[in-house]
């Protein structure tokens, strides 16, 4: 009985708002067709053997193992992780900085400035990447050039035994994302009380101490969350090594530029058509993305209840 004054309620309610049923219900059915079927159609296509064409044949988990074994699936994680990892430094570090100089009005032209670091994330990445393909160029980039001031040789970067790829590539991300988190930062910087910095300054505080003790802390959840975004980002990396790689699908000398986004768009549809090992790749990537953004939290969360003990 229970149950079904509950489905009563439930009608009486949809027919009491049924206009604003009505209102809202292309975002959902147009979410449905574009977002939610696409989601479970990569996920049950993971489980086939399909080229895009013929029949589908069911294999199971088979291309979840066959990913696993992958050599190249192993060495694309690893040049993801390791640009990822190593950028996160100067975008974090530097989209502070950056935050801070402008929120203390520490130089003149806000504005200006602001606009000029977010400038990377509007322009055209592949216009980007042919920057700085001539930048790291072997015998006409701009960096050689300068070390040959220093007496240095030429250092090719882009070529020789893929080692320096990843570097290329660390420089562009992090050139990217830095003046979006700087963004976000002096947004959450601007939101924090003046009280507090000039209670700071009273104490004889200088500008290292308030960014460290008072800024960082309390822009914590936003610094995971650009965190996450920027992990999200690195996860997706694909214009930019591939267009310094000379639109090399498997990232250059001795892959060295390869990343997990290039490896999956390898397999379907640009490289090949093995859609169901391809969607395998991406709910893989995807529970990869989960995991850090749930292990960010977890780590964040558990220092910041530490800490609440510790002041009780």
């Amino acid at each position: 009985m229970a149950k079904i004054k509950t489905e009563r309620n439930i009608w009486a309610g949809i027919k009491k708002y049924k206009v604003a049923y009505a209102y809202i219900a292309p975002f959902f059915i147009l979410f449905a067709i574009f977002g939610i079927f696409p989601i479970a159609a990569g996920f049950y296509i993971s489980f086939f053997r399909w080229d895009g064409i013929s029949a589908m044949h069911f294999i199971g988990i088979e291309n979840y193992l066959n990913l696993f074994k992958d050599t190249l699936f192993w060495k694309a994680l690893g040049n993801t992780l390791i640009i990822g990892i190593i950028a996160h430094i100067p975008i974090l570090l530097g989209g502070l900085a950056l935050a801070y100089v402008l929120n203390s009005k520490l130089v003149k032209g806000e504005n200006i400035f602001k606009t000029i670091y977010f400038m990377p994330m509007v322009t055209s990445s592949v216009a980007i990447t042919i920057i700085f393909q001539n930048l790291f160029g072997n015998n006409y980039g701009l960096i050689n050039y300068i070390l040959s001031f220093f007496g240095e040789e030429a250092v090719n970067w882009l070529g020789g035994n893929g080692s320096l790829i990843k570097a290329a590539v660390m420089v562009m991300f992090a050139w990217k994302w830095i003046g979006w988190n700087m963004v976000i930062y002096l947004a959450g910087m601007q939101g924090i009380s003046n009280d507090i910095y000039e209670a700071a300054k009273i104490d004889g505080a200088g500008h290292l101490r308030v960014l460290l003790s008072i800024s960082i802390p309390l822009l914590k959840p936003i610094i995971v969350f650009t965190v996450i975004q920027s992990s999200i980002g690195m996860f997706n990396l694909f214009t930019e090594p591939f267009i310094l790689t000379n639109s090399s699908w498997t990232g250059g000398q001795n892959n060295g530029g390869l990343t997990l986004m290039m490896y999956l768009l390898n397999k379907a549809p640009q490289g090949g058509t093995a859609y169901g090992y391809a969607s395998a790749v991406a709910y893989v990537i995807t529970v990869m993305i989960i995991l850090i953004s749930l292990g960010v939290y977890k780590v964040t969360g558990e220092r910041e209840t530490g800490k609440r003990r510790e002041n009780k």
